[in-house]
């Protein structure tokens, strides 16, 4: 129990399908903020196909499938497939030789096949979700054998989504190993000339992201990604360091909640003060049940950082509530470079209602865990830390009654109101919503609001940053940390005992969905002729609309 002495912590190896290769090269980047914000890539005008060439008219010099053995999981093993490695890449000719190393086969990697078709030019194909033939929108690879000079220009040709913040001005991210170790420099955004566009005349219809790129050095060894990694390891890393402090873990448990389908441990935390449980509260808080959402794990980085830190806030919290989290659901999705899928080749986060604990361990232990927590004590809220693609800002959606009219349609939209207060430059509340659309009964937002969590949220950090407060620029690691220090803001705001701010909010919530109905606010207007489908457009939603049936 919190504050009793904890076993030596031991936190083996990530486990993977035996069918992927992994390479043995310890992958590991620095945490590094731009000294100032990285704005937007100004738009490219009208989407248009670019001409680009294929692989018919250029060379394979990177190619990785893994040889999956029928079409669904069966084994895994720590460091993959047994064996010596293949070699993927095409070797070199010579010193003079520019052609660019690829590799993906480490954590959280996505690339299948890369070819060039000029000098400098390369069409890349990402690995759809492992047992899927979808799902293409995280990238993370490495390139060796960089030359300065030249302009590269890359193109992933089969990007999954008919809309993207790439489209917005999102840039993707660069990692260069020598600035990392000679100058403290890490992710940065980078790009030119950044087009989004249809690519395929075929169905499923398929996309294209290009974009132009110096690298900084010659013979250097870097990396691109879609957002900041966030992986399995990394996640071990914090863990032992947690376990490790002797003031931290005085009032922080970590345990397993589960195995995943590989055998990975599914981590949950429990955070409260010494010295019993009797009367609190509980929050429980969720992140990463879609792999390719790496965001969300660094703003869940924030919230625990707060909560486990000396402040005086974070004291409080932890003598008023219990913290149940679960910081990464899905960590065979997130080892092995997936988009949104577990093993299982599936969408966990559509899986809550199934009651399929073989095929998604995660979201039905986190569920089973949930159902004994409000067997004991109120959770006051949870909140599912997710990314979004298509969509600038922060942002929630939550879950309307339909039944009870204004009382709880407006309480429904305190939190993230509140929110929005406390996170002016990053937190939208206008890009809000709450209806609960059939579709999405099988989400954790929805399933635990369906259990009785009154106040159940699903939060949503864009892959690319702010519009708002004059920004027009990308997150940085320290931004999206900052949201969590912001939920436990707003926690403390949402259960003050005086009535202040929540009547405010109340009053305010009520005068915004008066005017979202064409009524004056103040005016006295009845909600019980009005349904939640009528506050909002019912194609308005998470960020699988698109492509998830």
């Amino acid at each position: 129990s919190p504050g009793e002495p904890q076993a030596p912590f031991f936190l083996p190896p990530p486990r993977w399908p035996v069918e992927c290769e992994v390479i043995q090269d310890r992958i590991e980047h620095i945490e590094w903020v731009p000294p100032k914000p990285e704005p937007f890539c100004p738009p490219m005008g009208p989407e248009q196909a670019l001409y680009t060439l294929g692989e018919e008219q250029g060379t394979v010099v990177y190619h990785s499938s893994p040889a999956l053995q029928g079409s669904c999981f069966i084994h895994a093993r720590v460091g993959g497939a047994p064996g010596p490695l293949s070699s993927p890449a095409a070797p070199l000719e010579g010193p003079q030789d520019t052609t660019l190393l690829f590799e993906s086969r480490f954590e959280s990697g996505n690339l299948q096949k890369a070819i060039k078709v000029g000098p400098y030019e390369y069409v890349l194909v990402l690995r759809p979700d492992l047992y899927t033939a979808k799902h293409t929108q995280w990238f993370y690879f490495r390139v060796q054998n960089t030359r300065q000079e030249p302009l590269y220009r890359f193109t992933i040709a089969n990007m999954a989504k008919p809309k993207s913040l790439y489209g917005q001005g999102l840039r993707p991210l660069l990692y260069s190993q020598q600035d990392s170790q000679s100058r403290g420099i890490g992710w940065r955004r980078v790009g030119t000339d950044i087009h989004y566009c249809r690519g395929s005349a075929g169905e499923p219809a398929l996309f294209r992201l290009s974009w132009t790129v110096r690298f900084p050095h010659d013979g250097d060894t870097c990396f691109f990604a879609a957002c900041y990694p966030y992986t399995y390891s990394d996640l071990q890393r914090y863990l032992r360091a947690l376990v490790a402090d002797p003031v931290r873990s005085r009032y922080c448990t970590v345990q397993a909640l589960c195995r995943s389908l590989a055998g990975n441990t599914v981590y949950l935390l429990t955070i409260t003060s010494p010295g019993g449980t009797a009367g609190k509260r509980a929050v429980v808080a969720s992140a990463r049940v879609h792999p390719g959402e790496s965001g969300g794990s660094w703003a869940m980085r924030g919230f625990l950082d707060f909560l486990l830190s000396a402040h005086a806030d974070a004291q409080l919290l932890r003598r008023l509530f219990v913290f149940k989290v679960v910081p990464m659901l899905n960590p065979d999705g997130v080892v092995v470079g997936n988009s949104r899928c577990s093993l299982a080749g599936r969408d966990p986060n559509r899986a809550y209602g199934m009651e399929l604990p073989g095929s998604f361990p995660g979201v039905w232990h986190l569920q089973a865990m949930v159902r004994r927590v409000l067997a004991e004590r109120e959770v006051v809220l949870y909140c599912d830390f997710h990314g979004h693609s298509r969509k600038n800002n922060v942002f929630m959606y939550g879950c309307d009654a339909g039944g009870d009219g204004a009382g709880t349609w407006l309480r429904q939209r305190v939190f993230p109101l509140m929110l929005s207060k406390n996170a002016p430059d990053k937190f939208s509340f206008s890009s809000c919503k709450f209806q609960v659309q059939k579709s999405k009964e099988g989400t954790g937002r929805v399933s635990m609001w369906r259990l009785g969590v009154s106040h159940s949220y699903t939060l949503e950090v864009a892959f690319s940053g702010s519009t708002l407060g004059g920004r027009s620029s990308h997150f940085s690691v320290e931004d999206l940390k900052s949201l969590g220090r912001l939920l436990c803001d707003t926690l403390l705001d949402f259960c003050d005992p005086a009535p202040a701010k929540l009547q405010q909010c109340l009053v305010e919530a009520d005068a915004l969905l008066q005017r979202q109905m064409g009524r004056e606010p103040g005016s006295g207007g009845s909600w019980s002729d009005v349904s939640p489908s009528e506050l909002e457009s019912s194609t308005s939603g998470s960020d699988s609309s698109v492509c998830d049936g």
